[in-house]
């Protein structure tokens, strides 16, 4: 635990030095003003339009920290379609996939439940339309207009699930009046080839129509190290997308926006490498190739369909302004996981398994995971304005979202013995949002304003369905292994299940026959059909007796005890919720180009409930997580050597309570009274604080230069929450766990400090334009999981006595990802008609490995990549 004298010290210098600079920059303003011209000049240049608070406006007169990055930007530092890339430009935010799943974390706020009952703490959008599931959105990442991200709650305006702050993905919007596009492709390494384009067409000057497209495929950064190289790696990716866009603007007042768009996701699946072994050996992340990973039995494979709808409508009354908005998003996601044994490490021995080489890898097991999300969603809001011009500007309005999903998840046990795997499918999940809100800004005179906000929130959710584990129990006398289960051919069955009520299903007949209507298609070596097909009409376990599941170890005919031990339970949750969001603030303009603001403002994330087993240990439901934030800062507009620049910088404090962190549960007794089964819970244990200062500052200088930086310290402290460690699951000892009390930690993915500089320079040549930028990012170290190394104590019998106590990298379970720097550059040359343009890009140029995500458990520690080095050349044609 950390001493809490030094984090106040820290707090009162780093809180210090941000009042003593916002204190000090009116007087640059001021002295900046001394020529109404020089002012004027610097008012108007680079201005940035964000709409964080429904309006547009001008990033420096917005009081809050928020970054907009153009399309431009994006493109030519080569982060073109990983979404995730865009951390590196963004100071506090963290952005991993796992399983398809994009999860944003800012300033160390976020969540990592990817289940159907999660939701993101960081709320995603496209134009504005909230997005409940955030997989595929680097579907969405093309023709753009530009990308913002508001950090800090944004519970009054954006309300739903904007606990850390927003990610808003603006796209190119058609124009009225000039037909034209452009046509781009692409080529680097790793085969990396693409093409993108985009076409206007004015309609009779009071509408257009825009189409865009893009197609990208690339091969996977991670290697096969294993014997089986008929498998592809996971990583490979092939996308395409189109959009369609609509606008209408007859007169001034009235606008019609409509937009459709579709995205398709191929390729091996989303990637991670699990350490645990390696880490056991006694290797540290860093002298392991995190991306050597050893696959074997199932190819991994995505196929994920996403595609939306949205339509805007406004229209201005003079006095007021209404807006209706409507958006329709539904998502197909469906992925095997790539099977592995962890990854390799010197020495490691990759042979097949043999009684000549007992300690190879068996390669004919095909243990896998298998996912499918199935979700629609729609979402309205209408709103009022007043007009931007009076001196009273509000807006107020009414929002709903429903989302239906239909869910399933199956992990296999191939060759298990008692054990065969876990199920949870979900026919039918509805998750449901309606919120009342209003926010206005007073002009108490012509400097200072006066904020405020109010929010009311419904939120409920429901769930039926099944979920728990396959357990049969099929060994021979001796024998090893019983099951063949999920080999080449096997698919689960999900949807198709004919039943999903598992009331009364306590037979042998009933359960194998449960058992096997999970099961679409069988694997052309699985065993279960034979072994339990006859159970149903209630015949007789067979016995299968072959070279693959113990050859002469299993004894035929099986003991009479053999049987089916369990089957999914039934599955049925509901929660409701009511909270309030709000905020109030004050604006002061301390001069034309300077301004100082003070907010406080309230965000939530969505509560839910558990999955329900008859246990009294498992809380029902658990609240919405709540922070209430305090910030103050100043935005400033001056001159550098005679140059127009800026510099903004802000101090926060978040009082993060409620807080979810995930818990382990007992779910299954014996006769003896010991655990034999456990589950994950969601509990409101946790309470954390966050403070820090975040400055950004644009420096222009002669001869086309410019220089952007921005930086961000950080502390986080988790205040109390004490859970079951996961990493010390027992199963020696029936699964029994520790407690671990994390006070004192540090939130998951919080750096201390994060910078970067864009060096920026544009020149005319006789022959066109050449313009070069370098982005160096630079994040200090921080922890993958709540645990922060802390040691890993191993309990070996229910009356709770230590067996041993273990390190954390000893244990398998090393948790801190050392601090890195990142190189981005981009060059370009555009011939003088402004038609062709020419581009070399570079991403991760140092090509660092970086893990920007764990997930721990019993037996494993996947850890979830940036992307690798990737660099190439683009040609893009503008008509």
């Amino acid at each position: 635990m950390r001493d809490p004298s030094k984090r106040a010290a820290r707090l009162s210098v780093a809180i210090g030095a941000a009042l003593g600079l916002m204190h000090a920059l009116p007087a640059l303003a001021q002295s900046s003003a001394a020529s109404d011209d020089r002012t004027d000049e610097a008012r108007t240049l680079d201005t940035i339009i964000v709409t964080v608070e429904r309006r547009e406006q001008d990033l420096q007169k917005y009081a809050g920290t928020a970054q907009s990055i153009s399309q431009d930007e994006i493109r030519q530092l080569g982060i073109n379609n990983e979404l995730r890339n865009l951390q590196t430009l963004v100071p506090g935010m963290s952005m991993a996939n796992q399983e398809g799943n994009l999860e944003i974390f800012i300033r160390g706020v976020g969540s990592a439940n990817n289940t159907e009952l999660g939701d993101p703490g960081a709320a995603p959008h496209i134009n504005g339309a909230y997005i409940p599931r955030p997989r595929g959105l680097g579907g969405m990442f093309y023709d753009l207009e530009r990308v913002e991200i508001n950090k800090g709650p944004q519970g009054t305006l954006r309300g739903r699930n904007a606990l850390a702050g927003t990610l808003n993905i603006v796209t190119a919007r058609p124009d009225l009046e000039d037909f034209g596009g452009y046509a781009q492709v692409e080529a680097g390494n790793r085969d990396h080839r693409a093409g993108e384009f985009a076409l206007n067409l004015p309609l009779g000057g009071w509408a257009a129509l825009r189409v865009a497209g893009y197609k990208v495929e690339k091969e996977s950064s991670f290697e096969n190290a294993g014997m089986a190289t008929h498998l592809d790696p996971a990583g490979i990716q092939d996308e395409k997308g189109a959009r369609v866009s609509f606008l209408y603007e007859p007169d001034d007042r009235l606008s019609v926006f409509v937009m459709a768009d579709m995205g398709k996701e191929g390729g091996t699946g989303y990637p991670g490498a699990n350490i645990i072994g390696a880490a056991r050996e006694g290797y540290s992340p860093d002298q392991m190739d995190l991306r050597k990973v050893i696959y074997r039995g199932q190819q991994g494979t995505l196929d994920s369909t996403n595609w939306g709808a949205m339509a805007n409508i406004g229209y201005d009354f003079g006095p007021v302004s209404l807006e209706y908005n409507a958006s329709y998003r539904d998502v197909d996601y469906r992925q095997t996981n790539a099977a592995s044994e962890g990854i390799l490490w010197p020495g490691r021995n990759i042979g097949q398994t043999s009684p000549d080489n007992p300690g190879g890898i068996d390669y004919d097991n095909y243990s896998t995971q298998y996912w499918m999300t199935l979700s629609q969603s729609q979402v309205h809001e209408i709103r009022l304005s007043s007009d931007d011009d009076s001196r009273f500007r509000w807006t107020t309005g009414l929002f709903h979202f429903n989302e239906d999903q239909q869910v399933g998840y199956l992990s296999l046990v191939d060759k298990g013995r008692w054990y065969s795997g876990t199920e949870f499918t979900m026919p039918d999940v509805n998750g449901r949002s309606s919120a009342a809100f209003a926010d206005g800004t007073f002009d108490v005179n012509d400097r200072l304003r006066l904020k405020g906000g109010l929010r009311y929130t419904r939120e409920e959710k429901s769930r039926y369905g099944i979920g728990g584990n396959w357990a049969l129990g099929l060994p021979g006398v001796g024998g090893d292994f019983a099951t063949r289960l999920g080999t080449p051919g096997f698919a689960p069955a999900f949807m198709y299940r004919p039943n999903f009520d598992v009331t009364g299903l306590t037979s042998q007949a009933d359960m194998a026959r449960f058992l096997l209507q999970g099961i679409l298609s069988h694997g052309i070596n699985d065993t279960i059909a034979d072994q339990i097909g006859a159970v149903p009409g209630g015949g007789d376990f067979g016995c299968v007796d072959r070279p693959d599941i113990g050859g002469d170890t299993i004894d035929c005919p099986y003991q009479p005890w053999v049987q089916v031990s369990g089957i999914p339970a039934q599955q049925f949750g509901e929660s409701r919720f009511n909270f309030t969001d709000w905020r109030a603030g004050v604006e002061y303009d301390r001069s034309d180009s300077h301004l100082l603001y003070a907010t406080i403002s309230s965000g939530h994330k969505a509560g839910g409930f558990n999955d329900a087993f008859d246990i009294d240990e498992i809380p029902e439901t658990f609240k919405p997580e709540s922070i209430i934030a305090y910030e103050i800062g100043s935005k400033g507009t001056y001159r550098w050597f005679g140059r127009p620049s800026t510099f903004n910088i802000s101090a926060f404090y978040y009082d993060y309570s409620d807080q979810v962190f995930q818990d382990l549960a007992v779910i299954a007794v014996n006769e003896l009274g010991e655990a034999t089964g456990y589950s994950l819970v969601n509990r409101n244990v946790g309470r954390s604080a966050v403070y820090g200062v975040e400055a950004e500052s644009v420096l222009r200088f002669d001869h086309g230069f410019s220089l952007n930086l921005n930086a961000l310290y950080l502390d986080s402290e988790i205040k109390e929450g004490t859970v079951a460690d996961v990493r010390s699951q027992n199963h020696a000892a029936g699964g029994i766990t520790s407690l671990i009390d994390l006070s004192g930690n540090e939130l998951p993915l919080a750096s201390r400090l994060t910078f970067n500089a864009r060096l920026q320079h544009m020149v005319e040549l006789a022959r066109g334009t050449l313009d070069w930028q370098v982005l160096a990012s630079y994040r200090s170290a921080y922890y993958l999981t709540q645990f922060n190394n802390r040691d890993v104590v191993f309990i070996a019998d229910a009356a709770g006595t230590v067996d041993r106590v273990e390190d954390a990298a000893t244990a398998g379970f090393p948790d801190r990802q050392d601090a890195e720097t990142m190189l981005n550059a981009g060059i370009g040359f555009t011939i003088p008609s402004g038609a062709w343009r020419f581009e070399a890009w570079g991403n991760n140029l140092l090509n660092r490995d970086v893990s920007q995500k764990a997930l721990v458990g019993s037996g494993i520690n996947v850890r979830f990549l940036n992307d690798a080095r990737s660099y190439g050349l683009r040609v893009r044609y503008r008509f």
